[in-house]
């Protein structure tokens, strides 16, 4: 390569420049320019992989990316000072006088283009890649970002900060993901830019040129998608950096947390209130309180005097008990964790070798460098104190690492893998990486069992190894609905199991507000209750009976609905789609889902439309996308493509159910461990279009799913035959459902005949053959979703073998 230029003290834009020899290389092509180096990489035929260098070697990140290039036959050509690389799916034009991309579609229609004078450019070693705008083109993604679902006009910089009650417009936040998606022309394309370093993301903010991505140094790095649907690409996206597990069973439950529960009998209190009030629950957490003075791997020997017995008091009525655990270790003579951090070296340090310290809440604390494996097993080993405990989940938090002073000295080094680097290359990584020493913990600890990890921090492919929240937010309408948009971004942006602080964390939540975010946070992926030290009780009985009431109503709902959360979480393990989606994933390019009005809506599992709406409204405006929509409450059809007015009194949240979607519930349980009454309950919403639900079982703890010990089955509705058809299960696991009862919405049949009638049915696998005489009204109750009634009813014994419902 030729001699690269130092760029380090340039105060002027230099930009990639001619491209001065090329050649093809077995799975792409690399080259130079004056000042760098480059390659192209064919990943798949939906994915390339861009990487300019000016140092001597390409230095990537080696946490995020964990899939390899294909071997797929693409076609190289080189005619009029380009270069063509031509997949199945992406026809890539190097410009080689000057260097730039141009990525198109096989029928020759733009996706993306560079800059032509810009391209790739460096100012010191600040390193960007400047994208022309084409016409209407919108931005989603970018993970944990506030703002509106449409990222164009504004600028965004990732880099991971502890933010105590940040506002709905502030940036950044905890968790940086530097992924997003550009649509346009009915065209849908994603980029990765795969730099740990402190990046911008600027969207057309101050200038109408261009758009950008900018990193404080490193490569060029990136990875562009291009498929038919955002759907395939954020699978792609999930296939390059990972997909979540199965999560245990019981962290889809209801979870309560404070800042924080102690002693242990108010923890205990706290337990048999759930129980006594009937409301479901799963998981209690210690928060910080837990330790003694703060110190990580303690318990306070006053507060918590024999915390063994307490979580297997807990775990007797049903409860997980969650620990926080902070990095900071506090440097304190005699602190076992610090004396062997200190012995080992595996704190992070100064470049003269000395120990860094930062304070945060134990005092002056050394942070343990999670970029190091060394560093990983030994807090997995150090985990073995709170598993002999009993504890069940791990909450890891202040990992961006957060200090007091809130400005961390970019000259102190990480290993980051034996590469040897500073604060401004590992910090956006750190928070990942002690998740991943957690989950790792977990696994060593207790191998038998999943892992549940919740992070605040993380960079691109978290979702490996925990759930994430949205930070410290704020009791208020506002923060209310920004939530639910930061979930939905991090959906589109690969990470599938994440929540926020229902109530809010800091200020007081009204009576109003507290009851309808946990309505919406019933549809949220992640259903968690947090609240802050010094301020009001704020668990869901503290605000009054009707409250109480309503915050029951909805958390029964989320336990009823177990079976479809839990499918439609395996179904994200395989595809890495989100659970809680944004419409710009199903309908990216109708234009009213952008409106302000309207992109808080998203579907959930699939199936259920979610309006999200403040608690002093009264009726509010919907838009249903393209299809037929069924008010859950009334069983009320509405035509898509509309803007319909729709009653929202404070108990019902407006929650709709597409037509031809099949919804799995069961029956009432007050944690997921508990056995329900063994009968799967599916409501078919009668619709134009044929649809699929694939249900999933497995014993929801262990990892025996991955050996086969799990079971799935596809059930399709055909709306042109009218019939409703099981495929045999598959799997080793025994369904824990005896029984099938199928519900009918927007149709009114007077028999239901299985596989055509045949004289060879097993009369004993079927409870109701023939005519169909029972109609099975649902109780009337305050449960908003047991209101419906006359819903036509046929309830047969669950058998394992493929078998038709045909409705007459």
């Amino acid at each position: 390569m030729p001699q690269a230029t130092d760029l380090s003290n340039s105060s002027q834009n230099l930009a990639i420049g001619n491209v001065m020899s090329w050649e093809k290389k077995s799975n792409g092509i690399h080259g130079n320019t004056s000042v760098s180096d480059f390659e192209i990489t064919i990943y798949k035929d939906d994915t390339i992989r861009v990487q300019v260098r000016r140092g001597s070697k390409f230095s990537p990140n080696p946490y995020s990316v964990v899939s390899f290039p294909q071997e797929i036959k693409f076609i190289t050509t080189e005619e009029n000072g380009k270069v063509w690389l031509k997949t199945s799916k992406i026809h890539l034009c190097v410009n080689l006088n000057p260097f730039f991309l141009t990525f198109f579609t096989p029928d020759g229609k733009v996706i993306n283009q560079d800059d032509p004078a810009f391209a790739v450019s460096w100012l010191g070693t600040e390193v960007s890649n400047y994208k022309k705008v084409q016409p209407k083109e919108r931005f989603i993604g970018l993970g944990e970002k506030t703002g509106h679902l449409d990222r164009s006009g504004r600028a965004f910089t990732n880099w991971n900060t502890d933010y105590f009650a940040y506002g709905i417009g502030d940036d950044p936040l905890y968790m940086s993901i530097p992924f997003y998606i550009g649509i346009h022309s009915d065209l849908s394309y994603g980029i990765f830019f795969d730099n740990t370093h402190k990046s911008v993301f600027n969207f057309g903010a101050s200038n109408n040129r261009f758009i950008y991505y900018s990193a404080d140094d490193g490569d060029m790095d990136y990875y562009f998608f291009h498929d038919d649907s955002v759907a395939k690409i954020i699978s792609t996206y999930t296939e390059l950096t990972g997909k979540m597990e199965m999560p245990p069973l019981w962290s889809l439950g209801f979870q309560q947390c404070r800042y924080s529960y102690y002693p242990d009998s108010e923890v205990l209190t706290l337990a048999n209130t759930f129980r006594d009030k009937d409301m479901p629950a799963d998981v209690i957490y210690l928060d910080i309180h837990h330790m003694e003075k703060y110190k990580v791997f303690t318990f306070d020997n006053e507060k918590f005097s024999d915390p063994k017995s307490m979580i297997k008091a807990l775990k007797q009525k049903g409860f997980k008990v969650v620990v926080i655990m902070d990095p900071g270790i506090k440097t304190q003579q005699g602190y076992l964790p610090y004396e062997e951090g200190k012995e080992k070296d595996l704190f992070v340090k100064y470049p003269d070798n000395e120990i860094y310290e930062g304070q945060v809440w134990p005092g002056w604390c050394a942070f343990p460098d999670f970029t190091k494996a060394e560093t990983r097993q030994w807090w997995a080993e150090k985990m073995a104190f709170y598993e002999e405990a009993g504890v069940d989940g791990y909450w890891t938090d202040m990992n961006e690492p957060a200090s007091w002073g809130q400005f961390t000295p970019n000259i102190i080094n990480f290993d980051y893998e034996g590469e040897n680097v500073s604060h401004r290359k590992a910090r956006n990584i750190y928070g990942f990486q002690m998740a991943r020493s957690a989950k790792e913990g977990c696994e060593l600890q207790r191998p038998e069992e999943r892992p549940f990890v919740l992070t605040r921090s993380g960079f691109s492919g978290i979702q490996r190894y925990a759930a994430a929240w949205t930070g410290d937010n704020v009791a208020s309408e506002e923060h209310m609905m920004a939530g639910i948009r930061l979930v939905n971004s991090l959906g589109l942006s690969g990470v599938a199991y994440s929540g926020y602080d229902v109530g809010g964390f800091a200020g007081e939540s009204t009576k109003s507000l507290f009851a309808r975010w946990m309505s919406i946070a019933t549809f949220a992926p992640l259903y968690r209750a947090h609240s802050m030290i010094n301020s009001n009780d704020a668990e869901p009985w503290a605000f009054g009976e009707e409250v109480e009431e309503i915050s029951r109503n909805y958390m029964k709902l989320r336990y009823r609905m177990l079976p479809t959360l839990y499918s439609s979480f395996y179904k994200s393990t395989q595809t890495g789609l989100p659970i809680a989606k944004s419409l710009a994933v199903d309908y990216p390019h109708d234009k009213y889902i952008y409106e302000s009005a309207f992109e808080n809506q998203y579907l959930f599992c699939d199936t259920l439309l979610i309006a999200p709406v403040e608690s002093y409204k009264e009726i509010t405006k919907v838009y249903l996308p393209e299809g037929e929509w069924y008010y859950l409450y009334d069983n009320q059809k509405h035509i898509g493509n509309h803007v319909i007015y729709q009653d929202c009194p404070l108990n019902y949240l407006p929650v709709y159910v597409k037509a031809g979607s099949i919804l799995a519930l069961q029956s009432d349980v007050s944690y997921t461990g508990q056995a329900h009454d063994g009968i799967l309950r599916l409501h078919v919403y009668a619709g134009k279009e044929p649809s699929t639900y694939l249900h999933y079982e497995d014993d929801g703890i262990s990892h025996e799913y991955k050996k086969g010990d799990f079971l799935t089955r596809e059930i399709k509705w055909n709306p042109e035959k009218n019939t409703l058809t099981f495929s045999k299960s598959k799997g080793n696991f025994e369904s824990k459902f005896e029984k099938i009862k199928v519900y009918f919405h927007g149709s009114n049949p007077n028999a239901v005949i299985i596989n055509g009638g045949s004289e060879e049915i097993d009369k004993e696998d079927f409870e109701f053959l023939g005519k169909l005489t029972e109609f099975d009204p649902l109780p009337d109750s305050s449960h908003p979703y047991l209101k419906i009634k006359n819903i036509p009813t046929v309830i047969f014994k669950n058998n394992h073998s493929s078998f038709e419902l045909e409705i007459q």
